[in-house]
């Protein structure tokens, strides 16, 4: 015969403390409706649980038998409570941030084989956003461009790619398969110098000091509108360029200019074993493979590819560049 657990309760309490006021009292129940609910406990059962008419409460051993009964499915449904309360409280949802380029097609559809009752979700951040998103929570990890800001972060590199300077279909530069920072000297670049050191270091507009300001820019599109419309060339990384390509401009390998990285980071004190599992994907560990710390092995760098193999610029008599600056 089934019995509710909550009556069960009621019953364990009295059946406990022999006393029917005060184990109405620990319940918060009046002692009317506690009596009358062992009352009918009784009558469902067709037993006595206490001894009628004794004085203090005596069980009886079917009272007795009872109580071990109760006892046990009591603890039960306390430990299923607290196993529903911490999946409750666990996340159902992984948020992967990406910086502009990244590609995470391989690593969610691993993702939702291994763990498909984790729903994942993808938000795309900027470099302003890359690492505060971190920090307040809106993603889990986030594949990022350093430099970062690693204060309260962990990270691993994961690889490197060609940056690629952006511009008109009829612009000199896409006549060649790459150019170096030299060749670009002459041009207006869309983009705080400083992100381009290489290219601060022999630009002519720096160096004369007429340098015009830079117009409202807040994407890549809004970017490449300006080169489109030849106000200024963009150096971005290959995947960028290739994410936002248009008919109407080429991108050509610079050579030496450091390479743009791309990273995985997350805060170090929320690291939990969906991010460890998450990690253990991006580099490649299989199922069978043991979990380790983020620092337990070294990340190999994979080399950086370009659209097309980087050559030195020809020079030809139809298309003659110096490598210095253009007039």
């Amino acid at each position: 015969m089934n019995i509710d657990v909550q009556t069960l309760r009621w019953y364990a309490a009295v059946a406990q403390q022999l006393h029917f006021a005060r184990a109405a009292q620990s319940l918060g129940i009046s002692r009317i409706r506690l009596s009358k609910t062992i009352v009918e406990l009784e009558e469902q059962l067709g037993v006595d649980l206490f001894v009628p008419g004794v004085s203090p409460t005596e069980l009886t051993e079917n009272g007795r038998a009872l109580l071990e009964r109760a006892l046990v499915e009591i603890a039960e449904d306390d430990r299923l409570s607290e196993l529903a309360e911490v999946a409750a409280a666990e996340p159902t949802t992984f948020t992967i941030g990406y910086a502009e380029g990244v590609t995470l097609t391989k690593w969610t559809r691993i993702w939702a084989d291994r763990f498909p009752e984790i729903t994942l979700a993808v938000t795309a951040t900027t470099p302003e956003t890359q690492v505060s998103a971190l920090h307040d929570g809106t993603v889990d990890v986030s594949f990022v461009r350093p430099p970062i800001d690693r204060e309260g972060l962990n990270a691993i590199g994961l690889y490197q790619e060609v940056q690629v300077v952006v511009v008109p279909k009829d612009h000199a530069v896409a006549a060649f398969d790459s150019v170096t920072a030299n060749d670009l000297a002459d041009e207006h670049l869309l983009a705080d110098p400083a992100t381009v050191p290489e290219w601060a270091a022999v630009a002519t507009e720096l160096e004369v000091g007429n340098r015009p300001a830079l117009p409202p820019m807040n994407s890549t599109a809004e970017t490449f509108e300006y080169v489109a419309a030849g106000l200024g060339v963009a150096i971005v990384p290959h995947s960028v360029a290739r994410f936002n390509a248009r008919k109407d401009l080429v991108y050509r390998p610079v050579t030496d200019i450091e390479h743009s990285q791309i990273a995985l980071a997350w805060v170090a004190e929320h690291e939990d074993d969906r991010i460890e599992e998450f990690i253990g994907i991006v580099r490649g560990r299989s199922t069978r493979s043991s979990r380790g710390s983020a620092d337990d092995a070294p990340v190999k760098k994979k080399k950086a590819h370009p659209s097309k193999p980087a050559r030195p610029v020809v020079k030809t008599k139809t298309n003659t560049r110096r490598s210095g600056k253009r007039r």
